[in-house]
């Protein structure tokens, strides 16, 4: 797999306090990779160093577009998009203004990027509201703008910071088609995003930071099968059953009418079943790994606890 980009040993320090500290990982072509983390774990840091606003103390990065070093370790800026967490348009002027001025900036040719912007307005349903300032718009709204001026210039490495923020489920769900889509295209991605679900669904490989350090690295099986455990969920009242008694049950914890049944480490969810006591309730019951969710609050609570 061709990579798109390198980040090799890089360390940043602010006011003698080192925030990313010999930070490794790559993105190659049309891969989505998660960069996640708890506030203040570094994230924000590394995407300020790829886009060139601030520089590493150490290490490199690099941009290996047509899998060569490209301008010499320069910043590609033309052909990277970049989605702020922060929405930063001028309140007032048309929104069809700022994406054109945009897409110059990026050396797009006006005579694409006019159509572009129409037929993503029509994807995402902004129809009739090219004229209007970003101030007229909502919340979800203005997030989709950003979002169009992010890839309007048709990007090779697209840098998403939150972009479900402020979008309702159906939101969520078209920005989720469509992130698919480019990286189908060849769109290599970074996406930092705290909605681990949308993390766990849209990316290949996930890199979990922690206090500027890397907690974790790889494909979402691998990281599974490493920290990941059983679990089970079974619908039905069955708040007279202790499950703790049965060997391999880690903890349960009991919700209304559902109980979540935590494996410990290497246990085989066959015997589980079998083990099940004879007046169980089962209304609905299914088993996987826990979810990215439960690995990130598990393992950065653990951090915590041991600071």
């Amino acid at each position: 797999m061709t990579q798109m980009l390198e980040i090799e040993n890089i360390s940043k320090e602010f006011g003698g306090k080192t925030v990313v500290d010999n930070v490794s990982f790559n993105v190659a072509g049309g891969e989505i990779v998660g960069l996640v983390g708890p506030n203040g774990a570094g994230k924000s840091t590394i995407i300020r160093t790829i886009l060139g606003i601030i520089y590493p103390d150490s290490g490199n990065i690099r941009f290996l577009f047509n899998g060569e070093n490209e301008q010499n370790g320069a910043i590609p800026r033309s052909r990277i998009g970049y989605l702020p967490e922060e929405r930063g348009f001028y309140k007032k002027v048309k929104v069809i203004h700022i994406l054109l001025y945009l897409a110059a900036l990026k050396n797009y040719p006006r005579e694409k990027a006019a159509p572009r912007i129409y037929e993503y307005f029509e994807k995402f349903g902004l129809t009739g509201k090219e004229k209007a300032g970003i101030e007229e718009f909502s919340k979800g709204m203005a997030q989709k703008v950003q979002f169009i001026a992010s890839v309007l210039h048709e990007p090779d490495l697209l840098i998403l910071d939150e972009p479900f923020s402020g979008l309702d489920p159906v939101s969520q769900d078209l920005f989720k088609q469509e992130i698919q889509a480019l990286a189908a295209s060849g769109t290599s991605i970074l996406l930092s995003a705290h909605q681990m679900n949308m993390v766990e669904a849209l990316c290949n490989r996930i890199f979990l930071i922690d206090k500027g350090k890397k907690v974790l690295w790889g494909d979402m099986d691998s990281i599974k099968e490493s920290f990941a455990d059983f679990k089970c969920v079974i619908h039905g009242d069955n708040r007279h059953i202790n499950f703790t008694t049965l060997p391999m049950v880690e903890r349960v914890d009991f919700q209304h009418n559902h109980t979540t049944i935590y494996f410990k480490k290497s246990s085989n969810p066959e015997q589980f079943l079998k083990n099940l006591p004879g007046d169980v309730q089962i209304r609905e019951l299914h088993m996987d790994r826990i979810s990215l969710h439960d690995i990130f609050v598990s393992i950065v609570t653990r951090g915590e606890q041991n600071a």
